[in-house]
């Protein structure tokens, strides 16, 4: 169950990203001075590069290892996400909303693949269960959380607090989640 709560951490951190950057636009816009298209990219770049990149993610984390894709996933989503908050123009901050893409794409498939060999056949209900909660918990709380970041503190700051959750989530995934791979000949 620790396996789980760590890659749920995870999880978390990347579903939350597909929403919280919305309430935000407003003043991403007014602060580095971009057009409404290059909004639409700061949304789209992420959840474009996310989608067209799971697949490869999840072959990765058979071939490599599971845990090691999805190290490197938070590792390069926790960067990324400080590029983002760091960002002091429009194309700064969708480059480094498309490498939060590529983190995001390693992280997802490596999860749930984590779960299937980590619990036995009578807990794995429950526990993706709790896995698909929690998706669609970050999904609807995204709003919620960035407008009160972007109220009380600023933009930037939807970003940057991904980074200290991203070094507790690499150093949870290497206390708590076995490494294992795609054993199988069909491979």
């Amino acid at each position: 169950w620790w396996t789980l709560a760590a890659v749920a951490f995870g999880l978390f951190m990347i579903m939350l990203d597909n929403t919280v950057v919305n309430v935000a636009l407003p003043s991403i816009q007014r602060e580095l001075d971009m057009q409404l298209s290059e909004l639409e990219w700061v949304v789209s770049g992420y959840a474009l590069t996310f989608a067209a990149l799971m697949l490869i993610g999840g072959k990765l984390a058979d071939a490599y290892g599971r845990r090691l894709v999805f190290v490197v996933g938070i590792a390069i989503f926790t960067l990324a996400s400080l590029a983002c908050g760091l960002a002091s123009s429009g194309e700064a901050l969708i480059a480094a909303r498309v490498a939060q893409g590529v983190g995001a794409a390693m992280m997802n498939p490596a999860t749930l693949s984590i779960i299937a060999v980590t619990f036995p056949p009578r807990q794995r209900g429950t526990a993706i269960g709790i896995w698909a909660g929690t998706s669609a918990l970050a999904l609807a709380l995204g709003p919620l959380i960035g407008g009160l970041l972007t109220e009380h503190a600023s933009w930037n700051w939807i970003f940057f607090i991904n980074v200290p959750i991203g070094v507790l989530g690499i150093a949870a995934s290497f206390l708590l989640i076995d490494e294992s791979r795609d054993e199988s000949h069909e491979r």
